[in-house]
């Protein structure tokens, strides 16, 4: 895969594929914990990204086998006063939000542990796909905190009121599998096949009517936000919005020829 951009980041890898990009975070050593190089590097990375339109996916993975990310770094935050922890908290938010209003659908590519702001960062995904030996969980009371980059909002709209209280209350782990009943990951392979599967998925994605995808990703989350009511009246009008794009009519005339589309993102 070629790189995307010719900036040298510290922590993070940026590449591409066809039609889609990996941001990759690159501390392997450090169970790729996100520190506050990695969450600026991300989103210099995730706006420079939006410009490109021919990118019509995004996954976000770990470098090796062992961290997804394995948390936020302790040692940034252990002698945080109240203050400088609200504004820790508040750079990681921004990323997390950046994340989730990504104008495509972002993939997580989770192999091994997918912990605390590991989690969160997760969590802000669209779809995740998740590795056999992979494990999940929000470790922050054990450390005499509570979650800081989102999981208290998004975990219980993801899989429940009971089990995200659960989950956050005692801190427990979960493996992929049971993390899969829960709704918490949307398939999981072989480790050694998540980045494959990935991709596959983003390609998937990728060949897909991309102003359509951009529009159902906004609904999803403006009806999440504001609630059933506004949500329908905003799909109305995200809905009538595609019939003023080339790809509906090329989209519906090859449907009728019975061709396989090929969209143009206009």
């Amino acid at each position: 895969m070629a790189d995307v951009f010719q900036e040298d980041f510290e922590s993070i890898d940026v590449e591409r594929g066809d039609k889609y990009a990996l941001i990759v975070i690159d501390r392997p050593e450090k169970m790729n914990v996100i520190n506050s190089t990695v969450i600026q590097e991300m989103k210099r990375a995730l706006l420079r990204l939006e410009e490109i339109k021919d990118v019509r996916a995004l996954i976000i993975t770990g470098r090796g086998e062992r961290a997804f990310a394995a948390g936020a770094d302790v040692g940034e935050m252990k002698d945080l006063s109240p203050s400088k922890a609200r504004e820790f908290a508040r750079e990681g938010h921004q990323l997390m939000q950046q994340v989730e209003e990504f104008p495509r659908p972002v993939i997580a590519a989770v192999r091994g542990y997918a912990l605390g702001g590991g989690q969160e960062l997760m969590l802000a995904c669209d779809l995740v796909i998740a590795g056999e030996g992979a494990e999940f969980g929000q470790p922050e009371t054990s450390l005499g905190i509570m979650p800081g980059y989102g999981a208290t909002q998004r975990l219980p709209r993801q899989i429940g009121e009971r089990r995200a209280k659960y989950l956050l209350y005692t801190g427990e782990r979960i493996p992929a599998e049971r993390a899969l009943k829960f709704g918490l990951v949307n398939e999981v392979v072989p480790s050694g096949r998540v980045q494959d599967r990935a991709e596959e998925l983003a390609g998937s994605v990728a060949s897909r009517a991309p102003v359509a995808v951009k529009l159902a990703k906004e609904s999803i989350n403006f009806g999440l936000n504001e609630g059933i009511d506004k949500g329908t009246s905003h799909e109305i009008n995200a809905f009538s919005l595609c019939f003023n794009t080339r790809d509906q009519s090329h989209g519906f005339e090859a449907f009728m020829e019975g061709e396989k589309p090929e969209f143009q993102g206009r």
